[in-house]
């Protein structure tokens, strides 16, 4: 696989603020993630509720520091942390501040609100959006009727608006987005298992609730430079380079799940919901 985005690539994600890559991820890669993400009791036991305005729940688990589980080899392999570096602005070394595996489930899975990441990370007091970047990539194939992720073209140019409680969430100021959505264009990213979006951390997106028969399950890697320090967070992975992995490793490691001791996120102590 060329690892290396090229320069239409490059141009596009500066302009719409996201890129899809079709087939990021093979099929015998996919299936190995999804099995494990299915099977892993540590991850299960780990997860937590977020609910949205109807009470519809999204079910996510965070961590921070990427390890030699299947998460981590997939986090740190060279197509991931090639591609971001390519986009994110300056040139320290890539970091991985934090990834989490998104599941929302058959019928029940609820909404994500309009919002931005930075809209979120701005808490945590760093100071350069540009720098800051999400890759997701679809574990099932995500669509309309299961609720894929639908996004604001070009809105990343807008900067960080204000953002405010929707239910459970940290939402976006309705009267933006609206000004948004009569200026620019939007987009149902829908997506095949494998794909990725990698989108800006002041894009405006968001997902309607699961009223499907099929899950969708993704896995989001949030990624920073070093340079960009943040003044209010306790997780010093942010700042940490990463050390990365060959491509192959996914596949040719036999680790499993998710370490126990692994730093998860509770939603006690998570402040997107504070």
């Amino acid at each position: 696989m060329n690892n290396v985005l090229n320069a239409e690539q490059i141009a596009a994600y500066n302009n719409d603020g996201y890129l899809i890559i079709p087939r990021f991820f093979n099929e015998q890669e996919v299936e190995k993630l999804y099995y494990v993400a299915t099977e892993d009791d540590t991850i299960s036991k780990n997860s937590y509720d977020v609910n949205d305005q109807s009470g519809k729940k999204s079910k996510l688990a965070l961590w921070f520091t990427p390890g030699d589980d299947v998460y981590g080899l997939l986090t740190r392999s060279e197509r991931m942390v090639n591609a971001v570096d390519k986009l994110l602005d300056g040139d320290a070394a890539v970091c991985h501040f934090h990834s989490k595996l998104m599941q929302k489930e058959s019928r029940v899975g609820g909404a994500w609100e309009w919002h931005q990441d930075y809209g979120y990370w701005y808490k945590n007091e760093f100071l350069y959006p540009d720098q800051m970047i999400s890759v997701m990539i679809a574990i099932t194939d995500a669509n309309k009727q299961n609720g894929c992720l639908q996004v604001i073209k070009g809105s990343h140019k807008m900067g960080r608006i204000e953002h405010g409680f929707a239910g459970e969430q940290v939402g976006a100021s309705q009267h933006y987005v609206d000004l948004a959505l009569k200026t620019m264009e939007l987009v149902y990213v829908e997506l095949k298992a494998g794909d990725a979006l990698i989108f800006h951390s002041n894009l405006l997106h968001r997902s309607e609730a699961n009223l499907s028969d099929n899950a969708r399950w993704s896995m989001i890697s949030c990624y920073n430079r070093q340079s960009n320090i943040p003044y209010n967070e306790s997780s010093t992975s942010c700042i940490v380079p990463l050390e990365t992995v060959p491509d192959e490793a996914l596949l040719n490691s036999e680790t499993t799940g998710i370490a126990e001791g692994a730093d998860f996120l509770s939603k006690e102590t998570d402040v997107s919901l504070k």
